[in-house]
């Protein structure tokens, strides 16, 4: 097997932890919180997505799908266009809100589809190429790859837990 198709798979697995955490569930519990500091299922999927749709896009060389594909307009949060999620305040996640779970899933599955689309058209050795020289040691694309997937895996695992613990408060 080769790095990209495990790195694919990966993203793979990212989308059916999403698909759990949203799919069916109605607005309400979406933007729901557990407590006034926690994030909702919707800023989680949200935030996400936008950090993958930002790094693969600024390593890919290509327009991030949250402009170019209109989900901007879409989601018409009052947040800045280039907002990702990234050091929101509680008040700045709560405004994060959907009238539906299709249109999380909607803004997802373009950004995945961009993201596979580049990662399947990569070779092993472009892997190895820088993509942030801010850091010391700089960061490859291979290694901002596991981060995207690290962090997009661990936020939709807690997207899952959020739903679960609402899910259970309302048939108690």
């Amino acid at each position: 097997m080769k790095a990209t198709d495990v790195i694919a798979d990966g993203f793979g697995r990212i989308r059916e932890a999403v698909y759990e955490a949203v799919d069916g569930a109605p607005a309400d519990l979406l933007n729901a919180r557990v407590d006034p500091a926690a994030n909702s299922v919707t800023w989680l999927v949200w935030h996400l997505t936008r950090i993958q749709d930002d790094h693969i896009a600024a390593a890919a060389g290509l327009e991030q799908v949250w402009e170019a594909g209109g989900w901007a307009d879409r989601f018409a949060l009052r947040l800045p266009t280039e907002s990702t999620g990234y050091a929101h305040s509680a008040r700045q996640a709560g405004t994060v809100r959907v009238d539906a779970g299709e249109l999380l899933l909607g803004y997802f599955d373009a950004v995945h589809e961009q993201t596979l689309g580049f990662v399947r058209g990569l070779a092993a050795a472009d892997l190895d190429r820088v993509v942030d020289e801010r850091w010391d040691p700089p960061v490859t694309l291979g290694v901002r790859l596991v981060s995207v997937l690290a962090d997009d895996l661990q936020h939709a695992g807690q997207a899952a837990f959020v739903r679960g613990v609402l899910e259970r408060g309302r048939t108690s």
